[in-house]
Parts: C-alpha cells; sequence; structure tokens
C-alpha cells in the first residue's frame, strides 16, 4: 500500500468516526502518518474528556486499522 493510499485509507476512517465525535462537541484531525504510526489531534470537547484515551484506542485506532491494517498505533498530540 502507498502512502497515498494509506493516507486516503485514514482519512476515511476519521470520516467514519467523525460523527460520534462531534455530536460529543468533538473533532478529531490528521496531523501525519509516519512509519505505520497514525498521529491525530483530538479537538474541541475531546480534549478534557476523561475516555478519550479509550475513545482514540478502541474507537479511533481500531476504525483506523479496519481500513489500513499495517498502522500499528495511534497517538494523540496535543
Amino acid at each position: 500500500m502507498t502512502h497515498q493510499e494509506t493516507q486516503n485509507n485514514v482519512e476515511k476512517a476519521l470520516e467514519e468516526i467523525r460523527p460520534f465525535l462531534i455530536s460529543d462537541g468533538g473533532n478529531i484531525k490528521l496531523l501525519s502518518i509516519e512509519d505505520a504510526i497514525v498521529k491525530v489531534q483530538l479537538e474541541g470537547n475531546c480534549i478534557g474528556c476523561s475516555v478519550n484515551q479509550m475513545t482514540l484506542k478502541n474507537g479511533v485506532e481500531a476504525t483506523i486499522k479496519k481500513y489500513a491494517p499495517h498502522i500499528q498505533q495511534v497517538i494523540n498530540i496535543d
């Protein structure tokens, strides 16, 4: 999978999960993809949310891996 294909698939995954974040007053932005690690930035209410790490792992990372299985990790950059 090329870098562009990976980026397109990660964007598709984020589009799938974004409505759930927006409904809670938050959002997510893709910052970069480096060596099978996706860097994102949680925005809005997601920043101070006590369950944002669970959302990141169980929601965002799981959805991204569905679209791009070679991704190893998703991390939030404050």
